[in-house]
């Protein structure tokens, strides 16, 4: 069941005990600005976004509530930039090579947060090589 939001939703991976820590330590300030928080792996989010569940998973996705959607690096930055003290961050971040750095960190950390969370099923040789 879908929570209502004035703006959209923040969905986070429901499997990554990082991902759901951080995701309910912002959930006031997320709140205020009118967003909810989601995992990827809720049943109406694949439908939602018209994807699989196995491409929804890949990402951080934020889904506006007008039904527009971004992933990754570009959801710190959609949210950064409407809370006022993280403005500077996502106006800068936003920028062509900043861009690339906190693409470049977010793909990194996407790949290896089962690893970070606490819970690793890879093997040691295949950590942080993208593979998952």
């Amino acid at each position: 069941m879908r929570i209502p939001a004035r703006s959209g939703w923040l969905l986070y991976d429901g499997d990554c005990s990082f991902c759901v820590r951080w995701a309910h330590f912002w959930l006031p300030v997320l709140r205020r600005r009118g967003f909810e928080i989601d995992t990827l792996q809720a049943e109406w989010t694949a439908g939602a976004l018209g994807m699989t569940r196995e491409e929804v998973v890949r990402d951080i996705r934020f889904f506006n509530a007008d039904g527009r959607s971004c992933a990754g690096a570009d959801v710190y930055l959609y949210v950064a930039r409407r809370i006022w003290w993280a403005w500077p961050f996502g106006a800068i971040f936003s920028l062509p090579g900043f861009r690339f750095l906190i693409w470049t960190g977010y793909r990194w950390f996407a790949k290896n947060r089962q690893c970070i969370s606490g819970f690793c099923a890879l093997p040691d040789e295949t950590r942080g090589t993208g593979s998952r």
